[in-house]
């Protein structure tokens, strides 16, 4: 990992638990790919995908999850899921940082259609 992708990893941390919620994991990796963040809020299993974009040129941080990356973060977050017992409720979140001013804009459950 690069070290902007660490700083943006360690901002995200921060953030969510100053919003409350309880870190469980951070870059959980499997076969099928990596998960930033894993996170309790209540009695919610969170799984956060963090990005950060110098610039919205190309669309920013939000467009560069793609639907092979949700896809992907979907595959994993199953694999996560089947080690525990008694699966809680689940939501996939994604935080955007802007690399200019590290600001960053939480959109929770990010991948609902």
């Amino acid at each position: 990992m690069s070290a902007r992708g660490a700083e943006a990893e360690n901002l995200a941390a921060a953030y969510l638990q100053q919003a409350g919620l309880t870190l469980v994991a951070r870059n959980y990796r499997c076969r099928f790919g990596e998960i930033d963040v894993v996170a309790r809020e209540g009695k919610t299993l969170v799984f956060v995908e963090v990005r950060m974009r110098s610039s919205n040129r190309f669309g920013g941080a939000a467009a560069s999850i793609t639907a092979a990356k949700r896809a992907k973060l979907l595959r994993t977050a199953r694999h996560y899921l089947a080690g525990i017992a008694r699966p809680p409720a689940c939501r996939f979140d994604a935080l955007l940082i802007n690399g200019t001013d590290n600001s960053i804009e939480w959109l929770k459950n990010a991948f609902a259609e």
